[in-house]
């Protein structure tokens, strides 16, 4: 018998109820992005207060719990008087109400991070205490909350001098599996913050390591770019630029260099915020910059004869920051990865492409070296292109005979379906083959550690035996022939042995994703698999354990009964079973999607353990010699 669908059965989740019950439509998760998303929303609105003129000091707090967060702003101070519509206080109102703020006007502030009124009470739902105090009028008021409901009314403190807000916040525990801040992360997106608004003072003290920092940067972003030059650890080529505009309510202003590294590098923001997906600014400044330097290279007549330059060719080795400020962005989602607003396009394709191609003008020494980079790059692109095309014409006479020959392909040509596994060694290939599901995986083994993409060349990459297979396989192409329609399995995943050669050979697939083929992580294709470290056998139940807290906390509950601990080394030393049952069975396995979470981070990191200056390696070990309780060597 079917069960009547009717009225009753609908819900409706009221006040902030909804952020609670699905908090990743607000912050995009409950993982670490998400948890320090709560922290960017709040300092958002500390930095809009700065950003219209009416703070000049921001406190960011860490507290020794490493779960409380205190963010300080002397700016205006939240309003607290009664609202004449809802007769609540306007901070209990701010912090209690979806959409309750007062920049949907653009009265109180001419430009924003902060649209939809959102940010504040969403950290309120998400957070098992938070504490608003406000300085107002020679007053300190206080108000508490918990899991998005006030537990107290406001209340005067007393006197106080000056005017401010300080919000301190706990993330909950029932939504947050770990509510630990990350000090490095926090630190790194305060002086990001410093550089963006010249002027601002950011301080923050750690209380966990016990150290207070002071950022600020009175020459904005062409401070910044320096700094990510310098850790790029490659030359620069010519000087540095920077140019800034502003015309009617948009504010335009972009630094940037040319180095030698094969890359390129934009970070841009948006009223402040930085958007890693990019949007219609960055759009712009691409589409002016590559018109400037394909119009210089005309003019000039320094195209030689039947070459081209296509605009990636204009921003390899680019390093750049481009931040943006208009009234009304429109950002995709809370998180606000992204910005929509077609109408900036043209005006920052302009101002880009005029600029750039006075300042080529002006200066002919500078603008033949950056030329002599551009031409640089097209001839290297047509150079990968008929290193590729070789390959290919050496193997393809059709698409599937152009697999490589290891690969153990699934029956399934649906995409959707498909699932790779990258496996190492000849050994686990062999058990992954046997445990699969030919239906819908395919096993391709590797044979020991794999080139560093990070150090190679795009055709150097290309003519390696096992990155080639791994191409080959995939179907998409790599580097700037990337073609991610093509893509033949949705779930690529690395399967390695869970030692220190496997974290390695892991690290090094990573990072040729992230250089050769980026879009596989971003659309959320690249998974890394996650065998077990232990069989645990407690009587007649087996039980497994992915880390040894997990075997220890097993143990612990044995209760008296007689516990049988195997600990694998290898993926090797599984049967087909067991592999299947724990790691490849989509009904139990565990797969974690790689993401990026941070592009400023993800580069500086792969550039200072992956990249060619030994200098940052070095420091990075020492400065964690001590944190290290086993080494294996």
């Amino acid at each position: 018998m079917t069960r009547k669908y009717t009225a009753k059965d609908i819900t409706v989740l009221e006040g902030l109820e909804p952020v609670r019950k699905r908090p990743g439509m607000y912050i995009g998760g409950v993982d670490r992005t998400g948890l320090h998303h709560l922290l960017w929303e709040i300092l958002d609105n500390a930095v809009d207060e700065a950003m219209n003129g009416h703070c000049d000091r921001i406190t960011v707090t860490l507290h020794a719990d490493g779960s409380t967060v205190t963010v300080t702003d002397n700016g205006r101070g939240i309003p607290v008087d009664i609202h004449p519509k809802y007769h609540r206080p306007a901070l209990e109102l701010i912090l209690t109400t979806l959409h309750a703020g007062g920049k949907f006007e653009n009265q109180n502030y001419y430009h924003s991070g902060g649209l939809h009124g959102v940010g504040a009470s969403v950290v309120t739902a998400l957070s098992s205490s938070l504490i608003a105090r406000v300085k107002r009028d020679g007053v300190q008021w206080e108000q508490r909350f918990a899991r998005g409901l006030p537990t107290t009314k406001l209340k005067q403190l007393g006197p106080a001098r000056g005017t401010g807000t300080s919000i301190t916040f706990t993330p909950d525990p029932e939504i947050f599996p770990d509510t630990r801040f990350d000090p490095q992360w926090i630190r790194e997106r305060l002086e990001a913050r410093s550089f963006l608004h010249r002027g601002l003072t950011i301080l923050f003290e750690n209380q966990v390591d016990n150290t207070t920092e002071t950022f600020v940067h009175e020459r904005g972003i062409a401070e910044y770019l320096e700094k990510l030059v310098a850790q790029s650890g490659a030359e620069p080529v010519g000087e540095p630029l920077s140019f800034e505009r502003k015309n009617n309510g948009l504010i335009v202003e972009c630094a940037f260099a040319w180095t030698t590294a094969t890359q390129e590098r934009l970070q841009s923001y948006v009223n402040g915020i930085p958007t890693p997906a990019g949007g219609t600014h960055e759009n712009g400044f691409k589409a002016g910059l590559a018109k400037a330097l394909r119009n210089y290279l005309t003019v000039q007549n320094l195209l030689p004869k039947g070459a081209s330059v296509v605009a990636e060719d204009t921003r390899e080795g680019l390093v750049a920051l481009l931040s943006v400020y208009l009234q009304q962005p429109q950002f995709q989602g809370q998180t606000k990865d992204r910005l929509n607003n077609p109408e900036v396009t043209a005006p920052i394709d302009q101002f880009v492409r005029t600029t750039l191609e006075n300042y080529l003008l002006q200066n002919p020494t500078q603008a033949r070296a950056i030329a002599q980079r551009v031409l640089l790059a097209a001839r290297a692109r047509l150079a990968s292109r008929a290193a590729a095309e070789g390959v290919q014409r050496k193997t393809s006479v059709s698409h599937r005979l152009n697999l490589p020959g290891k690969l153990a392909d699934c029956s399934s040509t649906d995409p959707t379906l498909c699932e790779l596994f990258i496996v190492e060694g000849d050994s686990a290939g062999g058990s992954a083959k046997q445990a699969r599901d030919r239906q819908f995986q395919a096993i391709l083994p590797l044979r020991g550690k794999v080139l560093n993409a990070e150090q190679a060349s795009t055709s150097k990459v290309l003519s390696n035996k096992e990155l080639n297979d791994i191409i080959s396989a995939l179907g998409c192409g790599a580097g700037k022939d990337f073609d991610i329609s093509k893509l033949r399995y949705h779930k690529v995943c690395l399967l390695m042995d869970a030692d220190s050669d496997g974290h390695h050979i892991c690290t090094l697939l990573l990072t040729f994703f992230y250089r050769q083929l980026p879009e596989l992580i971003r659309r959320g294709h690249a998974f890394i698999a996650q065998p077990p470290l232990y069989k645990v056998e407690i009587g007649k139940e087996v039980h497994w354990a992915y880390t040894d807290e997990e075997k220890e906390a097993l143990v612990a509950k044995a209760n008296g009964k007689p516990v049988l601990v195997q600990r694998f080394k290898g993926l090797g030393e599984m049967d087909p079973p067991t592999l299947k049952e724990t790691t490849l069975d989509p009904k139990r396995r565990v797969l974690l999607r790689v993401e990026i979470a941070d592009e400023q981070r993800t580069e500086g990191t792969i550039q200072a353990l992956l990249g060619r200056e030994v200098e940052p390696r070095f420091r990075f070990i020492m400065e964690r010699a001590r944190q290290v309780e086993d080494l294996d060597v």
